[in-house]
């Protein structure tokens, strides 16, 4: 957490105005870039390659150049910072995008990857598509300046969370910042390609680790005791899923991430507690109602998607989700006749909103901070 506060704080001073790093108004092809920084060297490479500035002309070279190329300050809003999971639907939303921009002529290596993900969320794309066409026509609203930046600003997001691969490493488990590959590097072969990916893999496996050991039995002793030593079962106790105060370590873990938060029905059920304050407790129960629809037998599949039908869509039902036109009318018609995916599109529009916005306000919110309040710490168990 210092080191977030830090790296914000930096960030925030090298911007100011007056005593920041100093930029001017640059001319990128026919159109003027406000606020462009040609200055620092050494530490400036490392805010490159992890995404806090981002070059305007070879956005694939994540270093900075000593031959007074042109470099911007990324957005806070993708700053690794913010702790955001690059989604592989956010991913296609942006390549979908681009092809429409781009009418059909994108990289080699991302006309790959659009293809892939084509083929992986076709029960959705229809959703993708829609959505990259309203961000497209939304862009265009946008003065050209603007457009410009964004676009650079989006791209170059992508390049530190997706960077090209080759070779071999397509294989390769590819994510933010702890990629397995170095996307500066030159298509290599041989024993130095594969001792670089399992130097990389190592490193990722050495951030999980540092993440998630504290709640790892077979690295830290159970707390109070382990239940298969001791005899004393309240490990159980303390940890069952519907427990009134759960542990300060368990606790802890929601805010790894929305997926720890959801997957724990104690985390789950205090969530519920802050979306029934916010008044939108309707985006989880539906979130809910879609897992059950698709894991749930078939043979209840017509009467739950008929209840979620009245309970979510219909018009003027009593927990109506927003969600686009487009998605609902998707949505609707495929509940003519549903199977277990006929949810999907719908679902994932009401999970990012959920997992972008109302879990990072969760976390900040009265509820949590409660609740880490209250939260045990069970003092170890003392036997010989």
């Amino acid at each position: 957490m210092a080191k977030t506060k830090g790296v914000l704080f930096f960030m925030v001073q090298m911007q100011d105005p007056s005593t920041g790093v100093k930029g001017t108004d640059q001319k990128l092809n026919v159109t003027i870039i406000p606020h462009v920084i040609t200055e620092a060297q050494a530490f400036g490479t490392m805010l490159v390659a992890f995404g806090y500035i981002y070059p305007l002309q070879d956005h694939k070279k994540l270093v900075l150049r000593p031959d007074g190329s042109l470099y911007r300050f990324q957005t806070p809003y993708f700053w690794p910072v913010q702790k955001w999971k690059a989604e592989d639907t956010d991913y296609a939303i942006y390549l979908a995008k681009r092809n429409i921009r781009k009418k059909g002529v994108l990289d080699a290596y991302e006309q790959e990857e659009y293809n892939k993900l084509h083929k992986w969320m076709n029960h959705k794309w229809d959703f993708i598509v829609m959505q990259a066409k309203e961000q497209y026509h939304a862009g265009k609203a946008r003065q050209k300046a603007d457009r410009v930046v964004f676009d650079c600003q989006e791209r170059a997001y992508w390049i530190v969370h997706r960077p090209p691969v080759s070779g071999w490493q397509k294989l390769a488990m590819d994510y933010g910042l702890d990629r397995h590959i170095d996307p500066n590097a030159e298509e290599v072969t041989g024993k130095f390609t594969l001792l670089h990916g399992l130097f990389f893999f190592a490193f990722s496996l050495a951030k999980y680790i540092t993440t998630f050991k504290n709640h790892d039995p077979f690295l830290v002793p159970c707390l109070p005791s382990n239940p298969w030593q001791t005899d004393d079962d309240s490990y159980w106790e303390l940890n069952t899923p519907d427990v009134e105060i759960p542990t300060k370590m368990r606790v802890e873990r929601w805010s790894f991430s929305f997926y720890e938060l959801l997957n724990d029905p104690r985390g789950r059920a205090d969530f519920k507690i802050f979306l029934k304050k916010e008044f939108s407790g309707e985006n989880l129960a539906f979130w809910e109602a879609a897992e059950e629809l698709k894991w749930g037998t078939a043979a209840s599949m017509s009467e739950k998607a008929e209840h979620i039908f009245k309970t979510f869509l219909a018009p003027g039902a009593p927990r109506w989700i927003n969600i686009d036109g487009r998605t609902m009318g998707l949505t609707v018609k495929g509940l003519e006749h549903p199977h277990r995916y006929v949810l999907d599109a719908a679902q994932t529009h009401i999970f990012m909103l959920m997992k972008k916005d109302t879990f990072y306000r969760y976390l900040k919110s009265p509820v949590y901070k409660e609740m880490q309040k209250k939260a045990i710490s069970p003092a170890p168990h003392n036997f010989s």
